[in-house]
């Protein structure tokens, strides 16, 4: 018997990295779990995860003993968005969990982020949890029940050079899960942040690559005060839990896994 026995939960950006440890995470504790992922072609300089990544995360699933779907979605449309909800619900019959985890990740001085870029971050990073939360709030104030968990990042909590575009995304998406919560606080739904700092997965270290931090990795580490070059997805999957497991007294807040990264923030 595990702690989400019963419960359902959609996670968008759940095609590997730190999207299929949360599946996995979320099965281990009983969870019935939707995957939704394999976004259209972007212009960034790592691939994006694939229709048989998403397979391999709900066959994963599958061998802990939960049923998983997945779903081929991009968050940047936001009548798919819609229609993976309403999948979610005609499938397993609620929609306790949504983990709206999908982002993408540009490097560069401002000055050379082209237009292109931007729209991707921006439609990506915040548009697409926009999206996301729209199309699950109506169910869950249906139900009177809900958990929502976004992922931020530390880079939403801080600036750091040559990454302006993403932690502006970042940092919008903690004041939007901060003003949703308070809209659905008295309806059993919480919503919380999750800020992680550079987690091991294939945005930042691409699979077959040395195992070695690139360039702006190395320079956030030696910022900070830690000797620690990042984190595993599943230490991320250690807050989710917490927070999806909650009974409804933490909402709108922001939960770091940081490696004491904003400790000198005053």
């Amino acid at each position: 018997m595990g702690v989400l026995d019963g419960r359902v939960a959609l996670i968008t950006g759940g095609a590997r990295g730190q999207g299929r440890a949360h599946a996995l995470a979320l099965a281990a504790e009983g969870a019935t779990v939707v995957v939704a992922d394999a976004p259209r072609p972007m212009n960034l300089t790592y691939p994006l995860g694939t229709g048989d990544d998403l397979r391999d995360t709900a066959n994963l699933v599958g061998e802990l003993g939960s049923a998983c779907l997945p779903i081929v979605m991009d968050v940047r449309d936001p009548a798919a968005v819609s229609a993976a909800v309403e999948e979610t619900v005609s499938s397993f019959g609620s929609l306790d969990i949504v983990v709206a985890n999908a982002g993408v990740v540009s490097t560069g001085p401002l000055q050379d982020v082209t237009d292109e870029i931007w729209h991707q971050l921006v439609d990506t990073n915040l548009t697409g949890v926009f999206h996301t939360l729209r199309a699950a709030i109506p169910v869950m104030r249906r139900q009177r029940f809900g958990r929502i968990v976004v992922t931020s990042s530390m880079g939403g909590r801080m600036g750091i050079p040559e990454l302006a575009p993403y932690n502006a995304t970042k940092w919008g998406v903690i004041g939007l899960a901060k003003s949703l919560a308070l809209e659905v606080a008295k309806e059993g739904i919480t919503v919380n942040v999750i800020c992680p700092t550079t987690v091991h997965t294939p945005m930042v270290q691409p699979v077959g690559a040395d195992d070695v931090p690139d360039e702006l990795v190395q320079r956030m580490m030696r910022a900070n005060p830690i000797p620690q070059p990042w984190i595993e997805p599943e230490d991320v999957s250690h807050g989710l839990l917490y927070l999806v497991t909650d009974p409804g007294v933490v909402t709108g807040s922001v939960l770091e896994i940081g490696l004491g990264g904003s400790a000198r923030i005053h």
